[in-house]
C-alpha cells in the first residue's frame, strides 16, 4: 500500500482524537489523525511525523497524519491501512493456498467481520487488527480496552464451531518486533478470549510490516505468545 504527497513535519499537540497540530515548513498546521486510539507513547511533542497532502473535497484540513518516528522505529498510524494491507498479502498468495474469493465486510452473527474467503472447498473468515503499540521489542494489542475486539473473537470461535475456518490477523504497523502478545495489562479479557480462541481452533497470525514514510507492506509472520 502506497501513499502519495508525503511530507515530514514536527508534532506539536493533539487537541482531540481526530486532530493534531504539527509544524510544517515552519508554520503550525492542522492535520487529521487517521487513528482514534490513544497513541500517547507515539504522539509526543517534538516527534517527527509524516503527513499526506490531500486537497480534495470539502475537507477541513488538506493533511492526514500517516506515520511517526519513535526512536529508531517508524510506525504507520493509519488505522485504515491494515485491511488493504492484508488484502494485498492474501491476494498475493501468501495467506492461504488456492484462494479463489476474498470478500470484505461480511456480516456474521452479531458482527461484521473484515473478510470472508474461499479456497477450493474451504470457507472461512478473517478479522484484521492494526498494531501500533510496542514495548521493548514486543508488539501489543490492544492499546485500550476493546469490547468490540472481544465480540469479534467470539464470532470467530462461532465460525469454528460451525465448521468454518477462522483467523485473527494482527497487522504490526512497524518493522522489528521480536514477537506479538495480547496486551493483558490493558485488557485481560481480550487476552483471555484470544487464548480461548486459539485453543478452539482459531488461527492467530501476526504480520510484521515494512514501513516507509509513504508505504506499508507485509514482510512476514512473527512469533505469537499468548
Amino acid at each position: 500500500m502506497e501513499y502519495e504527497n508525503i511530507r515530514a513535519a514536527r508534532f506539536l499537540s493533539r487537541p482531540n482524537r481526530f486532530v493534531a497540530i504539527v509544524e510544517l515548513d515552519g508554520e503550525e498546521t492542522v492535520c487529521h489523525v487517521k487513528n482514534t486510539g490513544r497513541c500517547r507513547e507515539l504522539l509526543v511533542p517534538g516527534a517527527t511525523v509524516y503527513v499526506q497532502e490531500r486537497r480534495t473535497g470539502n475537507r477541513k484540513t488538506p493533511f492526514d497524519l500517516i506515520a511517526v518516528e519513535k526512536g529508531q522505529l517508524l510506525i504507520n498510524m493509519d488505522s485504515q491501512a491494515p485491511n488493504p494491507v492484508f488484502r494485498e498479502y492474501a491476494e498475493g498468495g501468501r495467506f492461504t493456498e488456492g484462494l479463489t474469493l476474498l470478500q470484505p465486510e461480511v456480516r456474521r452473527g452479531d458482527s461484521r467481520l473484515d473478510f470472508y474467503y474461499e479456497a477450493g472447498s474451504r470457507r472461512g473468515f478473517a478479522e484484521v487488527k492494526g498494531v501500533t503499540l510496542e514495548q521493548d521489542g514486543v508488539a501489543l494489542f490492544p492499546d485500550a480496552p476493546t469490547q468490540r475486539g472481544v465480540r469479534h473473537l467470539r464470532e470467530l470461535i462461532a465460525c469454528r464451531e460451525a465448521g468454518l475456518e477462522a483467523w485473527a490477523v494482527f497487522i504490526i504497523q512497524m518493522r522489528g518486533a521480536v514477537r506479538f502478545e495480547p496486551n493483558r495489562a490493558t485488557h485481560p479479557g481480550f487476552a483471555e478470549t484470544l487464548l480461548e480462541a486459539a485453543g478452539r481452533g482459531v488461527g492467530i497470525l501476526a504480520l510484521e510490516c515494512l514501513i516507509t514514510p509513504g508505504s506499508i507492506s507485509v514482510l512476514g509472520p512473527v512469533d505469537v505468545r499468548l
